[in-house]
Protein backbone atom coordinates (compact mmCIF):
# COMPACT_ATOMS: atom_id res chain seq x y z
CA UNK A 1 0.00 0.00 0.00
CA UNK A 2 0.98 3.39 -0.69
CA UNK A 3 -0.75 6.68 0.89
CA UNK A 4 -1.50 9.45 -1.38
CA UNK A 5 -2.20 12.70 0.32
CA UNK A 6 -4.17 15.23 -1.36
CA UNK A 7 -3.53 18.07 0.61
CA UNK A 8 -6.11 19.92 -0.95
CA UNK A 9 -8.82 20.18 -3.28
CA UNK A 10 -9.94 22.49 -5.71
CA UNK A 11 -12.69 24.22 -4.52
CA UNK A 12 -10.38 25.42 -1.99
CA UNK A 13 -6.71 25.82 -2.77
CA UNK A 14 -7.12 29.68 -3.92
CA UNK A 15 -9.65 31.91 -3.89
CA UNK A 16 -9.94 32.48 -8.22
CA UNK A 17 -12.72 31.36 -10.60
CA UNK A 18 -11.65 27.84 -11.27
CA UNK A 19 -11.98 26.02 -14.88
CA UNK A 20 -15.20 25.54 -14.48
CA UNK A 21 -16.25 28.84 -13.57
CA UNK A 22 -16.95 27.97 -9.58
CA UNK A 23 -15.71 30.20 -7.16
CA UNK A 24 -13.62 28.46 -4.56
CA UNK A 25 -16.25 27.38 -1.63
CA UNK A 26 -13.86 28.94 1.54
CA UNK A 27 -11.73 31.53 -0.25
CA UNK A 28 -9.69 32.94 3.01
CA UNK A 29 -9.03 29.12 3.49
CA UNK A 30 -4.94 28.57 3.63
CA UNK A 31 -4.05 31.94 2.61
CA UNK A 32 -5.94 32.04 -0.47
CA UNK A 33 -3.96 29.84 -2.48
CA UNK A 34 0.05 31.40 -0.75
CA UNK A 35 2.30 29.83 1.25
CA UNK A 36 1.63 32.22 4.47
CA UNK A 37 1.00 31.44 8.22
CA UNK A 38 -2.17 29.30 7.55
CA UNK A 39 -0.96 26.57 5.15
CA UNK A 40 2.90 26.88 6.42
CA UNK A 41 1.22 25.40 10.19
CA UNK A 42 -1.32 22.70 7.98
CA UNK A 43 1.26 21.20 5.84
CA UNK A 44 3.71 20.94 9.45
CA UNK A 45 1.14 19.33 11.02
CA UNK A 46 0.58 17.03 8.29
CA UNK A 47 3.85 16.01 8.05
CA UNK A 48 4.36 15.41 11.58
CA UNK A 49 1.54 12.84 12.21
CA UNK A 50 2.17 11.48 8.80
CA UNK A 51 5.35 11.30 7.58
CA UNK A 52 6.93 8.64 9.71
CA UNK A 53 5.04 6.36 7.22
CA UNK A 54 7.49 4.41 4.45
CA UNK A 55 5.46 5.04 1.37
CA UNK A 56 3.75 7.84 0.57
CA UNK A 57 3.76 11.11 -1.56
CA UNK A 58 2.16 14.31 -0.74
CA UNK A 59 0.30 15.67 -3.49
CA UNK A 60 -0.50 19.66 -3.75
CA UNK A 61 -4.16 19.29 -4.46
CA UNK A 62 -6.54 17.56 -6.19
CA UNK A 63 -7.54 19.02 -10.04
CA UNK A 64 -5.06 21.97 -8.52
CA UNK A 65 -5.61 25.80 -9.92
CA UNK A 66 -2.84 27.56 -7.75
CA UNK A 67 -0.46 29.55 -9.69
CA UNK A 68 3.05 27.94 -10.90
CA UNK A 69 4.68 30.26 -8.11
CA UNK A 70 2.49 29.12 -5.11
CA UNK A 71 2.50 25.70 -6.33
CA UNK A 72 6.47 25.79 -6.53
CA UNK A 73 6.22 27.88 -2.97
CA UNK A 74 4.19 24.88 -1.06
CA UNK A 75 6.45 22.40 -2.89
CA UNK A 76 9.44 24.21 -1.31
CA UNK A 77 8.39 24.50 1.92
CA UNK A 78 7.08 20.82 2.33
CA UNK A 79 10.55 19.39 0.96
CA UNK A 80 12.50 22.04 3.30
CA UNK A 81 9.83 20.56 6.18
CA UNK A 82 9.65 16.81 5.49
CA UNK A 83 12.58 14.87 7.11
CA UNK A 84 11.65 11.46 4.89
CA UNK A 85 12.07 13.35 1.58
CA UNK A 86 9.21 11.42 0.27
CA UNK A 87 7.52 12.14 -3.29
CA UNK A 88 5.85 15.49 -4.18
CA UNK A 89 3.62 15.17 -6.58
CA UNK A 90 0.83 17.87 -8.44
CA UNK A 91 -2.56 16.84 -9.83
CA UNK A 92 -4.61 18.58 -12.67
CA UNK A 93 -8.09 18.50 -14.73
CA UNK A 94 -7.11 16.75 -17.99
CA UNK A 95 -7.31 19.67 -19.99
CA UNK A 96 -5.23 21.40 -17.79
CA UNK A 97 -2.16 19.18 -17.67
CA UNK A 98 0.00 21.17 -20.33
CA UNK A 99 -0.45 24.26 -18.42
CA UNK A 100 0.01 22.88 -15.13
CA UNK A 101 2.71 19.85 -15.67
CA UNK A 102 4.94 22.09 -18.26
CA UNK A 103 5.36 25.18 -15.99
CA UNK A 104 7.05 22.38 -13.08
CA UNK A 105 9.08 20.44 -15.30
CA UNK A 106 13.01 20.20 -14.75
CA UNK A 107 14.40 22.87 -12.96
CA UNK A 108 11.29 24.75 -12.73
CA UNK A 109 10.48 23.31 -9.63
CA UNK A 110 11.51 20.55 -7.22
CA UNK A 111 8.10 18.52 -7.74
CA UNK A 112 8.63 14.77 -8.17
CA UNK A 113 5.86 13.18 -9.91
CA UNK A 114 2.40 13.70 -11.41
CA UNK A 115 -0.66 12.40 -10.69
CA UNK A 116 -2.56 12.08 -13.54
CA UNK A 117 -6.51 12.23 -14.56
CA UNK A 118 -7.57 10.79 -18.04
CA UNK A 119 -9.80 8.51 -20.07
CA UNK A 120 -9.68 5.02 -18.68
CA UNK A 121 -8.53 4.50 -22.41
CA UNK A 122 -5.99 6.95 -22.55
CA UNK A 123 -3.76 5.86 -19.46
CA UNK A 124 -1.00 4.58 -21.40
CA UNK A 125 -0.80 7.53 -23.95
CA UNK A 126 -1.15 10.35 -20.99
CA UNK A 127 1.16 8.56 -19.09
CA UNK A 128 3.99 7.77 -21.06
CA UNK A 129 3.57 11.56 -22.31
CA UNK A 130 4.96 12.58 -19.01
CA UNK A 131 7.45 10.17 -18.18
CA UNK A 132 9.05 10.87 -21.60
CA UNK A 133 8.78 14.84 -20.79
CA UNK A 134 9.79 14.72 -17.75
CA UNK A 135 12.85 12.33 -18.26
CA UNK A 136 13.96 14.57 -21.09
CA UNK A 137 13.85 17.83 -18.60
CA UNK A 138 16.46 15.87 -16.90
CA UNK A 139 14.28 15.41 -13.80
CA UNK A 140 12.08 12.13 -14.05
CA UNK A 141 9.07 11.86 -12.40
CA UNK A 142 6.95 9.19 -10.68
CA UNK A 143 3.48 9.41 -12.52
CA UNK A 144 0.30 7.58 -11.65
CA UNK A 145 -2.82 7.38 -12.94
CA UNK A 146 -5.06 8.44 -10.11
CA UNK A 147 -8.57 9.10 -11.30
CA UNK A 148 -10.40 7.72 -14.20
CA UNK A 149 -12.86 9.52 -16.75
CA UNK A 150 -15.93 9.83 -17.57
CA UNK A 151 -15.82 11.59 -13.99
CA UNK A 152 -19.54 9.89 -13.74
CA UNK A 153 -18.27 6.26 -14.09
CA UNK A 154 -14.89 5.91 -13.69
CA UNK A 155 -14.36 1.91 -12.59
CA UNK A 156 -17.18 0.14 -12.66
CA UNK A 157 -17.96 -2.27 -9.67
CA UNK A 158 -17.19 -6.01 -10.48
CA UNK A 159 -20.52 -7.33 -12.91
CA UNK A 160 -23.27 -8.88 -10.56
CA UNK A 161 -22.35 -6.69 -7.56
CA UNK A 162 -25.82 -6.04 -5.58
CA UNK A 163 -27.21 -6.66 -9.00
CA UNK A 164 -25.21 -4.62 -10.86
CA UNK A 165 -25.68 -5.29 -14.88
CA UNK A 166 -23.24 -2.74 -16.47
CA UNK A 167 -25.88 0.40 -16.56
CA UNK A 168 -25.29 3.31 -14.47
CA UNK A 169 -27.86 5.22 -12.09
CA UNK A 170 -29.26 6.72 -15.74
CA UNK A 171 -30.43 3.44 -16.82
CA UNK A 172 -27.47 3.85 -19.89
CA UNK A 173 -25.04 1.41 -20.16
CA UNK A 174 -21.50 1.86 -19.08
CA UNK A 175 -19.86 0.99 -22.08
CA UNK A 176 -16.81 -0.51 -20.78
CA UNK A 177 -16.44 -3.28 -18.19
CA UNK A 178 -13.45 -4.26 -15.57
CA UNK A 179 -11.46 -6.88 -18.21
CA UNK A 180 -11.38 -3.03 -20.21
CA UNK A 181 -10.09 -1.01 -16.96
CA UNK A 182 -7.57 -3.91 -16.75
CA UNK A 183 -6.15 -3.50 -20.21
CA UNK A 184 -5.98 -0.35 -20.83
CA UNK A 185 -5.73 1.16 -17.61
CA UNK A 186 -3.77 -0.75 -15.20
CA UNK A 187 -1.57 -2.13 -17.67
CA UNK A 188 -2.07 0.35 -19.72
CA UNK A 189 0.12 2.64 -17.00
CA UNK A 190 2.43 -0.18 -16.03
CA UNK A 191 3.40 -0.80 -19.46
CA UNK A 192 4.23 2.91 -20.31
CA UNK A 193 6.57 3.09 -17.00
CA UNK A 194 3.88 4.37 -14.67
CA UNK A 195 4.65 3.96 -11.01
CA UNK A 196 0.30 2.53 -10.52
CA UNK A 197 -2.88 3.12 -10.44
CA UNK A 198 -5.73 4.19 -7.88
CA UNK A 199 -9.19 3.73 -8.96
CA UNK A 200 -11.73 5.97 -8.73
CA UNK A 201 -15.55 5.03 -8.46
CA UNK A 202 -17.57 7.70 -10.17
CA UNK A 203 -20.32 9.06 -8.96
CA UNK A 204 -23.27 7.14 -11.14
CA UNK A 205 -22.51 3.44 -9.83
CA UNK A 206 -22.79 1.37 -7.01
CA UNK A 207 -20.88 1.78 -4.36
CA UNK A 208 -19.47 5.02 -6.03
CA UNK A 209 -16.97 7.97 -5.27
CA UNK A 210 -19.84 9.66 -2.73
CA UNK A 211 -21.01 6.78 -1.16
CA UNK A 212 -18.43 4.14 -0.89
CA UNK A 213 -18.43 1.47 1.90
CA UNK A 214 -17.43 -1.67 0.45
CA UNK A 215 -14.12 -2.01 -1.17
CA UNK A 216 -14.93 -5.59 -2.65
CA UNK A 217 -17.31 -4.35 -4.93
CA UNK A 218 -14.21 -3.94 -7.06
CA UNK A 219 -13.16 -7.36 -5.98
CA UNK A 220 -11.94 -8.58 -9.17
CA UNK A 221 -10.07 -5.21 -10.40
CA UNK A 222 -8.22 -5.67 -6.83
CA UNK A 223 -7.33 -9.62 -7.50
CA UNK A 224 -5.94 -8.15 -11.14
CA UNK A 225 -3.64 -5.74 -9.27
CA UNK A 226 -2.24 -8.02 -7.12
CA UNK A 227 -1.84 -10.67 -10.04
CA UNK A 228 0.21 -7.61 -12.34
CA UNK A 229 2.66 -6.59 -8.84
CA UNK A 230 3.01 -10.54 -8.22
CA UNK A 231 4.41 -10.79 -11.54
CA UNK A 232 6.83 -7.89 -11.52
CA UNK A 233 7.89 -9.28 -7.72
CA UNK A 234 8.26 -12.91 -8.70
CA UNK A 235 9.86 -12.75 -11.87
CA UNK A 236 12.49 -10.20 -10.75
CA UNK A 237 11.75 -7.85 -13.45
CA UNK A 238 14.41 -5.26 -13.58
CA UNK A 239 11.74 -2.44 -13.80
CA UNK A 240 14.51 0.92 -12.55
CA UNK A 241 16.67 -0.51 -16.00
CA UNK A 242 13.24 -0.74 -18.55
CA UNK A 243 11.79 1.89 -20.69
CA UNK A 244 8.85 2.16 -23.03
CA UNK A 245 9.54 0.58 -26.01
CA UNK A 246 6.34 0.72 -28.11
CA UNK A 247 8.36 1.34 -31.16
CA UNK A 248 9.60 -2.28 -31.00
CA UNK A 249 6.12 -3.78 -31.67
CA UNK A 250 5.21 -1.37 -34.55
CA UNK A 251 2.97 0.91 -32.05
CA UNK A 252 4.98 4.55 -32.38
CA UNK A 253 1.24 6.13 -31.90
CA UNK A 254 1.28 4.07 -28.58
CA UNK A 255 -2.56 2.85 -29.05
CA UNK A 256 -3.80 0.24 -27.37
CA UNK A 257 -2.92 -2.55 -29.89
CA UNK A 258 0.06 -3.51 -28.25
CA UNK A 259 2.45 -2.58 -25.99
CA UNK A 260 6.49 -2.63 -24.96
CA UNK A 261 8.67 -2.52 -22.06
CA UNK A 262 12.29 -3.26 -22.49
CA UNK A 263 16.06 -3.52 -21.11
CA UNK A 264 17.18 -3.57 -25.16
CA UNK A 265 18.91 -6.83 -25.39
CA UNK A 266 18.07 -8.70 -22.46
CA UNK A 267 14.52 -8.36 -21.37
CA UNK A 268 11.36 -7.62 -23.48
CA UNK A 269 7.65 -7.70 -21.98
CA UNK A 270 5.17 -7.55 -25.01
CA UNK A 271 1.35 -7.00 -23.70
CA UNK A 272 -0.94 -7.55 -25.90
CA UNK A 273 -4.77 -6.23 -25.06
CA UNK A 274 -6.93 -8.48 -27.39
CA UNK A 275 -4.72 -11.54 -27.95
CA UNK A 276 -3.98 -11.81 -31.49
CA UNK A 277 -0.02 -11.32 -33.26
CA UNK A 278 2.85 -9.06 -32.90
CA UNK A 279 6.25 -8.76 -34.34
CA UNK A 280 9.02 -7.76 -32.34
CA UNK A 281 11.82 -5.75 -33.39
CA UNK A 282 14.75 -7.53 -32.64
CA UNK A 283 17.10 -6.33 -34.86
CA UNK A 284 19.69 -4.66 -33.18
CA UNK A 285 19.61 -7.60 -30.53
CA UNK A 286 22.31 -10.62 -30.10
CA UNK A 287 21.80 -14.27 -28.95
CA UNK A 288 18.80 -16.18 -28.81
CA UNK A 289 15.63 -15.30 -26.52
CA UNK A 290 13.28 -17.82 -24.55
CA UNK A 291 9.36 -16.82 -24.97
CA UNK A 292 7.11 -17.41 -22.44
CA UNK A 293 3.30 -16.14 -21.79
CA UNK A 294 2.33 -14.30 -18.77
CA UNK A 295 -1.92 -14.64 -17.88
CA UNK A 296 -3.05 -11.12 -16.87
CA UNK A 297 -6.21 -12.39 -15.98
CA UNK A 298 -5.32 -15.17 -13.38
CA UNK A 299 -2.03 -15.04 -13.21
CA UNK A 300 0.01 -18.42 -12.21
CA UNK A 301 2.82 -19.60 -14.02
CA UNK A 302 4.52 -18.64 -17.32
CA UNK A 303 3.35 -20.77 -19.94
CA UNK A 304 6.75 -21.16 -22.01
CA UNK A 305 6.97 -21.58 -25.36
CA UNK A 306 8.82 -24.36 -27.41
CA UNK A 307 10.63 -22.18 -29.86
CA UNK A 308 13.44 -20.13 -29.76
CA UNK A 309 13.82 -16.26 -31.04
CA UNK A 310 16.42 -14.98 -32.43
CA UNK A 311 18.00 -11.52 -32.32
CA UNK A 312 18.71 -9.86 -35.16
CA UNK A 313 15.54 -9.99 -37.06
CA UNK A 314 11.55 -9.32 -36.11
CA UNK A 315 10.08 -12.49 -33.86
CA UNK A 316 6.02 -13.02 -34.25
CA UNK A 317 4.24 -13.04 -31.06
CA UNK A 318 1.21 -14.89 -31.56
CA UNK A 319 -0.92 -15.14 -28.16
CA UNK A 320 -2.47 -18.39 -26.98
CA UNK A 321 -5.80 -17.05 -27.22
CA UNK A 322 -8.18 -13.41 -27.91
CA UNK A 323 -7.62 -12.62 -24.41
CA UNK A 324 -5.33 -10.50 -22.72
CA UNK A 325 -1.26 -11.83 -22.76
CA UNK A 326 1.78 -10.69 -21.62
CA UNK A 327 5.15 -12.14 -23.45
CA UNK A 328 8.18 -12.32 -22.08
CA UNK A 329 11.10 -12.18 -24.00
CA UNK A 330 14.40 -12.67 -22.20
CA UNK A 331 18.39 -13.62 -23.37
CA UNK A 332 19.32 -16.79 -22.97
Amino acid sequence: MFLHFKLQENENDDDRIGPQGKPGRVPESLDGGATGPERRLYLREIIARFGHHLALNWNLGEENTQSPEEQRDMANFISATDPYRHLIVIHSFPSQQDKVYEALLGQKSILTGASVQNSWKTAHQQTLRWVRASAASGRPWVVCNDEQNPAHQGVPPDPGYKGFAGLNKAGNPVGYDLHDIRQATLWGTLMAGGAGVEYYFGYQLPENDLLLEDFRSRDKSWDYCRIALGFFRDHAIPLAKMTNADELVGNPAHDNTAYCLAEPGKLYLVYLPKGGEAKLDLTAATGDFTLAWFNPRDGGALQTAANVLRGGSAATLTAPSTDDWLAVVRRR
